[in-house]
């Protein structure tokens, strides 16, 4: 196997390889985090130190690695990283781990496959995704998104009967019955919030997008991201908590592991892996790959947390599935054709090439004669 092969099939594989690894480390956190949030884990001061461990993570990272490559910041820049920081790590976390609390880890992974159709309108609204209302892919991408949020409204408002798994027993290691128990009031506001954090975080994915293209420095975008997101996270901590100092407080138990993983794998690594996937294939890709996760949380959250998911949420999240692979199917399709067209460009530039210098050639013979 020659370096040339070996290199071809790290360039194709590596998104692919960074989204799995990036959807399991989220579904894993997910378990942590539920867990520490029903032991009493602050979601505001959480999201704090978990960009504040991200930024220094990834800072010595790209002080080294970039120094020769960082573009000048500008305002322009500027403002947009602050936008990033805003959207990423406070906007989206917060919502997304208030609505957890409300919910179930499996709940909240469900809901969440909501993020790439809304990043598939986003796309589509800025221009970054093409959409011709006669081809039939892209009227796939629009009736996936349609059927993406009538599964939404199905794990919201129906709720129906338990489903019992084999291994959902009495002697789960960590029966918690005040997970399962969540009112109806509570699953609707959890959806809410959940609901709004997609929106968030499809704009953080449509944005970073957009900044890349002036700032392609990504380990250096996601230390300033992270820096950012952290002080504007603590303002929104004091003005939400005010006077109560206490959530600030650290101590040795999983409250903290969720904290330092999260930090360093759902922030650090994370947001530098999107970067990197998003200048490769396009925002639309980067949140494909979500029900991975859902399916990893629903498994090992019945097992570990004791959650038990009901009529309502199974149907609606696969009606979320199969919309999500919908608009996937169009999203493909669009791909091939770009790839397709890309190729045909090359052609016709290499066969101008050789006509120009089958030209000269035949012009040098004809002055050397």
């Amino acid at each position: 196997m020659s370096k040339e092969w070996l290199n071809r099939v790290y360039v194709c594989t590596k998104p692919f390889v960074f989204m799995v690894f990036l959807q399991t480390s989220y579904a894993v956190n997910g378990l942590v985090v539920k867990s520490a949030l029903n032991k009493g884990l602050n979601h505001y001061t959480y999201s704090v130190y978990r960009s504040a461990i991200a930024a220094f993570f990834s800072g010595p990272f790209a002080f080294l690695l970039e120094r020769k490559i960082r573009p000048k910041m500008t305002i322009s820049i500027f403002l947009k990283i602050m936008l990033l920081g805003l959207l990423g790590p406070v906007l989206n976390q917060n919502l997304y781990f208030a609505g957890m609390k409300l919910t179930t880890a499996t709940f909240t992974a469900a809901m969440f496959n909501m993020a790439p159709v809304i990043t598939f309108v986003m796309a589509w609204i800025f221009r970054l995704e093409i959409v011709k209302m006669k081809s039939l892919h892209s009227q796939g991408k629009i009736i996936g998104t349609l059927v993406t949020v009538g599964g939404a409204l199905i794990m919201t408002l129906i709720r129906g009967p338990f489903i019992q798994f084999p291994w959902t027993n009495h002697h789960t290691l960590h029966h918690q019955t005040s997970v399962n128990t969540f009112s109806t009031q509570d699953q609707i506001k959890g959806s809410l919030m959940i609901t709004a954090s997609c929106f968030c975080w499809a704009g953080f994915v449509i944005v970073q997008a957009f900044t890349l293209k002036s700032y392609p420095a990504k380990l250096s975008l996601t230390a300033l991201v992270c820096m950012l997101g952290t002080l504007e996270g603590s303002i929104l901590t004091v003005v939400a908590e005010r006077a109560n100092a206490s959530i600030w407080a650290i101590s040795w138990d999983i409250k903290l592991f969720a904290t330092i993983y999260s930090g360093i794998f759902c922030s650090g690594c994370a947001y530098y892996m999107i970067a990197v996937v998003i200048r490769e294939r396009g925002p639309v890709f980067v949140t494909a790959f979500n029900p991975l996760a859902m399916v990893i949380i629903a498994v090992f959250g019945s097992f570990i947390l004791g959650e038990k998911l009901n009529l309502g949420s199974v149907l609606g999240a696969v009606v979320i599935v199969v919309g999500l692979y919908v608009v996937l199917w169009g999203k493909s399709k669009d791909q091939n054709q770009q790839d397709e067209q890309h190729c045909d460009g090359m052609k016709t530039l290499v066969l101008k090439d050789n006509l120009v210098e089958s030209c000269e050639k035949t012009s040098d013979d004809h002055n050397y004669v």
